[in-house]
C-alpha cells in the first residue's frame, strides 16, 4: 500500500513514517525538509496536496498546530491548519478515490471535562469534550467535520486521540505512562493498526499507555494516589522508592485505551519501565531528574 504521512518531519509523524515503512511504501509531506519528507510545502496548499496524493492508497494526517503554539500563532492560523487543511485534504482524497484516512487527534480536546471536581476524570470515547483553548476547539472541530464528511462521502476515517507524547522529566514521564502518556512507538503502532479500516464511516479511539487503574479508582486517585499506585502498580512504586522519588498525592485523570485495544487489535508495549531504561541509557527521549521544576 502507498501511504502519505502529513507532518512527517514532526515527532509523531516521523515515528509513524518509520513504522509504516516496515510494511508499506510511505511518502512524507511537511513544510520542513527532512529525511522523511518527499513533498515540502504547506498542508493547506491545494497544489502541493494534489502532487502528494497522486497514486496514494491511504493517508495518515498528523500535521497540525499544537498546544505550544497557543498564544504564539493567531487563532486564524489554528483554524486554517487544523480545520481548513484537514477539510481540503479529505476532500481531495475522496476526489482522488482514496478511501482510508487516519487522523491524529488528541486527548487534550476533552478540555475541562478531563478534570471533574473531587475525583479523577475518566477519559474514554463516551466522554463529551469541553474545549478550553483554540487548540482543543480546532482539533474537535476537525473531528466533527470529518465525521460528517465520512458519512456523506464513503471515506473511512479513524481519529486517534493520543495522550502526552514528548520528553519530560523522568519521574513525571514514568507516572504518566500509567494514566495519561504514551511512547511515540506505541502511537505509531496504533496508526499502523488503524490503517486496516473496516469500511466507510468515522471511528474515534483514545490512544494511551495501558493503565492499571479501574473506574472505581477515580475518587481514591484524586484523594490518595500514592496508595492506589502501591496497590495497582507496585513495581512502579518500588522503582520510585529505590530512586528516592516521591509518588504523587493526587492524579487528576486517566486515559482509557481499552476500546482501541479491543477493536484495533493494538497493544501498547512501552510502559514506565521503558522510561526508566531510557533514562539510565541517557536517551534524549527522557529529561533527567534535575530538569524537573
Amino acid at each position: 500500500m502507498r501511504v502519505l504521512v502529513t507532518g512527517a518531519a514532526g515527532r509523531v509523524g516521523r515515528a509513524v513514517f518509520v513504522r509504516l515503512a516496515l510494511e508499506h511504501e510511505v511518502l512524507g509531506l511537511d513544510r520542513s525538509p527532512a529525511s522523511t519528507v518527499h513533498f515540502t510545502g504547506d498542508v493547506g496548499d491545494g497544489e502541493v496536496l494534489r502532487g502528494a496524493l497522486r497514486g496514494v492508497d491511504a493517508i495518515v494526517h498528523t500535521a497540525a498546530l499544537h498546544a505550544p503554539h497557543v498564544g504564539v500563532a493567531p487563532a486564524s492560523e489554528f483554524g486554517r491548519i487544523n480545520v481548513g487543511a484537514t477539510r481540503l485534504l479529505a476532500e481531495q482524497a475522496a476526489a482522488a478515490g482514496i478511501r482510508n484516512l487516519v487522523f491524529t487527534s488528541t486527548t487534550a480536546l476533552y478540555g475541562s471535562a478531563a478534570t471533574p471536581a473531587a475525583r479523577a476524570g475518566w477519559l474514554d470515547e463516551q466522554l463529551s469534550p469541553r474545549p478550553r483553548t483554540i487548540y482543543h476547539e480546532t482539533k474537535l472541530a476537525a473531528e466533527q467535520w470529518l465525521e460528517q464528511f465520512a458519512a456523506a462521502s464513503g471515506l473511512c476515517v479513524t481519529a486517534l486521540r493520543m495522550s502526552r507524547c514528548f520528553p519530560e522529566p523522568a519521574p513525571r514521564m514514568a507516572l504518566y505512562r500509567l494514566h495519561r502518556g504514551i511512547d511515540a512507538r506505541d502511537v505509531a503502532d496504533a496508526h499502523a493498526c488503524a490503517l486496516g479500516g473496516r469500511g466507510a464511516g468515522f471511528r474515534k479511539y483514545v490512544i494511551s499507555g495501558a493503565t492499571p487503574f479501574q473506574r472505581e479508582d477515580a475518587e481514591p486517585l484524586f484523594d490518595n494516589a500514592a496508595q492506589v499506585i502501591r496497590d495497582r502498580a507496585p513495581r512502579l512504586a518500588e522503582a520510585f522508592a529505590r530512586r528516592g522519588w516521591q509518588l504523587p498525592d493526587s492524579i487528576d485523570r486517566v486515559c482509557d485505551p481499552g476500546l482501541a485495544m479491543s477493536e484495533l487489535g493494538w497493544r501498547p508495549r512501552f510502559g514506565f519501565e521503558e522510561v526508566l531504561k531510557m533514562l539510565d541509557e541517557r536517551s534524549s527521549e527522557v529529561l533527567p531528574v534535575r530538569a524537573q521544576r
